[in-house]
């Protein structure tokens, strides 16, 4: 039987949409890759092999965003990086086939413990849609594996533009046919969370704590700027006022 829930705080209301980033606040991409190395490539440092793949991956973008690359995949953005780093790791000799099966890595991503139950109890109050600058291959193939249950998936390579250009934001906003304010983009990233807030939209930040290990903790003070402050996915269900799972 389910119980009674507390109402949604004020910053919420009006909300039909929630709008998630996803590799890192949905998904432990260190966690995973270290763990993916420790497996494969014990003799190499798994966490700051992680921490530098992932490290090259805003100057990737801006290389896009410049128009020095022409539109590109994260997919292929995360193969150049890996290409740059494996020399540093001693992993120079690795083929084409270990490349492309690596670098598939982020398409096996672990969800956060509480990702999965969050994400169903967050449908009960809003449509959950991912909006990642991950393209569209990787985030379907991500959530069949870890089971995300999305209402829809969206992404950077929809509107051809990476976040946080006004495109994506607006773009997701334009596709559900509601006005940015109606919007809720749910992340792990205050730069994320504030571009998102430039364009109109309401912003939740979700703590993830040890996004780059555990031995490489960041700060999730709390900001007055964002409309709601979660512990984790379950938290903010709980901020929305989402009945339990049953």
């Amino acid at each position: 039987m389910q119980t009674a829930t507390a109402s949604p705080r004020t910053g919420a209301e009006g909300v039909e949409v929630l709008l998630f980033d996803v590799f890192g606040t949905v998904v432990d991409w260190h966690g995973s890759i270290a763990r993916e190395m420790a497996h494969d490539h014990p003799q190499v440092d798994g966490a700051a092999f992680a921490r530098a793949w992932r490290a090259g991956y805003q100057p990737a973008m801006a290389r896009v965003r410049s128009g020095e690359l022409g539109w590109t995949r994260i997919d292929d953005l995360h193969r150049m990086i890996l290409d740059g780093i494996l020399p540093q790791f001693g992993l120079a000799h690795l083929d084409e086939a270990a490349r492309a099966g690596l670098n598939r890595v982020w398409h096996r991503l672990d969800p956060w413990p509480d990702a999965v139950d969050g994400i169903r109890r967050l449908k009960g109050r809003a449509l959950c849609c991912t909006l990642s600058n991950g393209n569209l291959g990787l985030l379907t193939r991500m959530a069949k594996r870890a089971g995300l249950p999305w209402d829809c998936i969206l992404s950077a390579e929809v509107f051809r533009a990476y976040k946080p250009d006004p495109a994506t934001y607006l773009g997701a906003a334009g596709v559900f046919d509601v006005p940015p304010e109606r919007v809720m983009l749910v992340a792990a990233h205050h730069d994320d969370l504030a571009a998102a807030r430039a364009c109109g939209l309401r912003t939740a930040y979700v703590e993830r704590p040890f996004e780059f290990g555990r031995d490489a903790p960041k700060d999730v003070a709390a900001r007055p700027e964002n409309d709601l402050h979660a512990r984790d996915l379950l938290d903010l269900a709980d901020q929305l006022g989402c009945p339990a799972a049953v």
